[in-house]
C-alpha cells in the first residue's frame, strides 16, 4: 500500500459497535445486519475525533492561502495517467482525485469521511457500504455518484494488476440507495477490506467513457498526457513531460470547508520539479531551484549543507521525529534465480556484508541497522517467540527454519577484524554446502560448472559507494559480482518484470498491518507483474501467517501473528536487511509557516503548511525561475 507515498494508511473498527464509540447517523436494519453508520474507521479501536469535530487538533484552521512552493522528485515521466501499468506516470497527478475516506495524521490507522459522509458494515464483515455527500462534485461540476464509484472500482481492477489483486476479495459493487453503494466481499471476517475499499481513487465515469481531444476513446489501462478529470484540492495547470509538472489549486472545490480538509491545501500552486540524478537535485536545492528536501543520504546530511544560505538562516535544516514504523530497506535477492533458492547462499551473503564498515565510514555513524521488517514498533520480533507467538507458529513448525523457535534473529557483526575473518569463513562454509566449490581461478562453480555471478541493479548512483566495496568482498568469497546503474525508466521495466539478480527495495509498514502482505510477500504475488513481493517468496508458512494477521479477530493477536511473520522472514535471509533512522531529516527554504505541533505520523508537508510572506521577503538569495 502507499504511498507512495510513503506509508501504509488503515481505518477500519476492529469490531461492530464498540464500547464508546460515536456513530453518525441512525441504525438501519439491512438484509438482517444491524448497520452502524459511522463518520470514520479505525483499527485501533476509538477515534480520536467525533462525528461533530470542526477539524483535526495539528492543523492551524485559519492558515492564509496562497503562494507557491516548489517540489523536487527524481526519474521522468511520460504520461498522467497513474493508474496504468504501461509507462512511467508523474506521481502528483495522482493527488487531484479524492478518495471515500481521508486519513488523520495525528492517530494511527484512523480515517474519516471525505467523498463518504457515513461508512457501515455487519458485524462479519462481509460487505461495506459508503453514503457518499450529496455536494461532492468532480472538476467539470458533474456530481460524484454511485455510477463513479462502481466503475472506477471495475476498472482499475482490469487497468492495472495491482489493483486487481489488491481488490480481488471484492466480489461485486452495487448501488443500494440514491447516494449509497455497497461492496460485497467474497470473504467473511477481513478486518481491513471495509477500510481500504475507501481508500479507492473514485474517477468520473462520464468523462473516461467518453473521446478525448484526438476523439480516440479514452483507456485507463493506457498511458496518455490529455489532463484528466479530477476531484480534489487541486488540478493540473501544465506540465512539461519528464520535466516538470505544475498543480493549482481549485479556488470553489467542492470540499474545502469540511473537517477533513480545514488548514490543508494553503499553497495557490505546486510545482514537481523533476531531475535524473541526486546529486545534481542537490546543488540544484543550493541554487534555490525548490523548496523542500527530505535528505536521504548520510553523506550529504553531515557535508553537504555548509552553504551560506544555511548559514545565513535561509534554509533551515530540521530532524521530525515520528512514531512510525521504519519499515525495512534492504539488498533483495531475486529466489526466481536458482542460485539464490538455497538458504545458506543468502545467509552467506549477509555474513560478508560488513554494515559497521559502512556506518563509520560512509554514513557518519548516523544509522541502526536493521532487524526487523516492522523496525522501531511494537511489531517487531523481539527475543524468543511468547506464548501467543507460538501458537501461531506452531502451525507451520514443519516448514520454518528451526531458528525461528530457538534464537533471536541478529545481524552479524562485523565491528572488530577477528569477527569479519570469523563471518567469511562462516560465508565460506555455507556456500560450499550450498553446492558452490572453487574453481582453479578461485571463482565458485555449482555442479554444471557454472561460475557463480551477481549483478547489483542500481538506479541511484549514490547507492555505488556502498555497494562497490562489498562487491570486493564478495569476490573474495570467489563470486563474480557486479554493479548496474541505469535510468529510472529502465529500471522500473526490469524491476516490474523481475529482470535482476539483486536490487535496493523497502517496504513501508504501518502499525497495523494487512492484506498489502500478501502483496509483499505472498505466494500469489511472486509471478505478477508488477507486485512488490520483489523477491519471489513462494512460502506456505508464509502465506498462513499473512493470513492470520489479516484475520486477526484483536490487536494482541494481530501482534502475535506479525512477530511470528516477522520471524519468518528474517530466518528465510529473503533479503539482506539494511539500516535506518528513527527521525526523518529535512532542508526547506525558509519560506514557509508549519502547524505548532507537528502530527505524530507525518511531516504534513506541504498538506498543512502555508506561504509566509514576511519570512519569504527576508531571503537574501533570490528565488529560482
Amino acid at each position: 500500500m502507499t504511498a507512495s507515498r510513503r506509508m501504509v494508511l488503515k481505518a477500519l473498527g476492529l469490531f461492530a459497535g464498540l464500547p464508546g464509540l460515536r456513530v453518525l447517523g441512525a441504525i438501519a436494519k439491512t438484509d438482517n445486519a444491524m448497520l452502524v453508520w459511522r463518520h470514520g474507521l479505525s483499527l485501533f479501536g476509538d477515534l480520536k475525533y467525533g462525528p461533530d469535530f470542526k477539524h483535526f487538533d495539528y492543523v492551524k484552521p485559519d492558515a492564509p492561502k496562497g503562494g507557491r512552493v516548489r517540489l523536487y522528485a527524481l526519474g521522468s515521466f511520460d504520461s498522467l495517467n497513474p493508474f496504468t501499468f504501461k509507462g512511467e506516470a508523474a506521481g502528483a497527478v495522482g493527488t487531484i482525485f479524492d478518495r471515500l475516506i481521508k486519513p488523520a495524521l495525528d492517530e494511527p490507522a484512523s480515517e474519516y469521511g471525505l467523498i463518504a459522509e457515513a461508512v457501515a458494515y455487519p458485524e462479519d464483515r462481509s460487505f461495506v457500504a459508503y453514503r457518499l455527500r450529496k455536494e461532492a462534485r468532480f472538476h467539470d461540476g458533474q456530481p460524484i455518484t454511485p455510477e463513479d464509484v462502481i466503475w472506477s472500482m471495475e476498472n482499475l481492477k482490469k487497468a492495472h494488476p495491482f489493483y486487481a489483486f489488491y481488490y480481488g476479495n471484492i466480489e461485486r459493487v452495487e448501488q443500494t440507495g440514491e447516494r449509497e453503494v455497497r461492496f460485497v466481499f467474497s470473504m467473511k471476517g477481513n478486518r481491513e477490506l471495509p477500510q481500504i475499499t475507501g481508500q479507492m481513487p473514485v474517477l468520473p465515469k462520464h468523462w473516461w467513457t467518453a473521446a478525448g481531444k484526438d476523439g480516440k476513446p479514452r483507456d485507463l489501462s493506457r498511458p496518455t498526457l490529455e489532463v484528466p478529470l479530477g476531484s480534489g484540492a487541486y488540478r493540473i495547470k501544465s506540465f512539461k513531460p519528464g520535466e516538470r509538472i505544475v498543480l493549482e489549486r481549485v479556488k470553489d472545490y467542492w470540499g474545502r470547508d469540511l473537517p477533513v480538509n480545514v488548514g490543508y491545501d494553503n499553497f495557490d500552486e505546486i510545482e514537481v520539479i523533476y531531475f535524473r540524478d541526486d546529486t545534481v537535485a542537490l546543488e540544484a536545492f543550493k541554487a534555490d531551484e525548490y523548496d523542500w528536501r527530505n535528505e536521504n543520504n548520510s553523506k550529504n546530511w553531515a557535508t553537504a549543507y555548509d552553504f551560506p544560505a544555511v548559514k545565513r538562516g535561509d534554509v533551515i535544516l530540521e530532524k521530525f521525529h515520528l512514531k512510525n514504523s521504519q519499515g525495512m530497506q534492504a539488498f533483495v535477492f531475486n529466489l526466481r534465480r536458482k542460485k539464490f533458492q538455497d538458504r545458506r547462499v543468502r545467509e552467506a551473503f549477509n555474513l560478508a556484508f560488513d554494515f559497521e564498515w559502512a556506518n563509520r565510514n560512509l554514513f557518519y555513524g548516523q544509522y541502526t541497522r536493521t532487524n526487523s521488517f516492522f523496525s522501531n514498533s511494537e511489531l517487531a520480533a523481539k527475543g524468543l517467540p511468547g506464548h501467543e507467538e507460538l501458537k501461531i507458529l506452531e502451525k507451520v513448525k514443519d516448514k520454518v527454519p528451526p531458528e525461528v523457535f530457538s534464537k533471536e534473529y541478529r545481524n552479524p557483526v562485523n565491528a572488530e577484524p577477528q569477527q569479519k575473518r570469523a563471518n567469511l569463513r562462516r560465508a565460506y562454509r555455507l556456500l560450499q554446502e550450498a553446492g558452490w566449490k572453487p574453481g582453479a581461478d578461485g571463482v565458485l562453480r555449482n555442479a554444471a560448472g557454472e561460475p557463480f555471478t551477481v549483478e547489483f541493479l542500481l538506479v541511484s548512483p549514490a547507492f555505488e559507494r556502498i555497494v562497490l566495496p562489498y562487491v570486493r568482498t564478495l569476490k573474495r568469497l570467489g563470486i563474480r559480482a557486479s554493479v548496474r546503474t541505469i535510468d529510472s525508466a529502465q529500471y522500473e521495466r526490469r524491476v516490474k518484470n523481475f529482470d535482476f539478480d539483486i536490487i535496493v527495495a523497502s517496504w513501508g509498514q504501518s502499525l497495523s498491518p494487512g492484506n498489502e502482505q500478501r502483496n509483499y510477500w505472498g505466494s500469489a504475488a511472486a509471478d505478477r507483474p508488477g507486485s512488490r513481493n520483489y523477491a519471489g517468496i513462494k512460502d506456505p508458512a508464509v502465506d498462513y501467517l499473512i493470513e492470520r494477521i489479516i484475520f486477526a479477530k484483536s490487536r494482541k493477536e494481530l501482534i502475535a501473528a506479525t512477530r511470528a511473520l516477522d520471524r519468518v522472514l528474517l530466518w528465510n535471509f529473503y533479503v539482506l536487511p539494511m539500516w535506518h533512522i528513527t527521525y526523518e531529516r529535512t532542508a526547506r527554504w525558509n519560506r514557509f509557516g508549519k502547524p505548532a505541533k507537528i502530527p505524530d505520523y507525518s511531516v504534513g508537508f506541504p498538506d498543512i503548511w502555508w506561504w509566509d510572506e514576511e519570512k519569504a521577503k527576508r531571503i537574501t538569495s533570490p528565488r529560482g525561475q
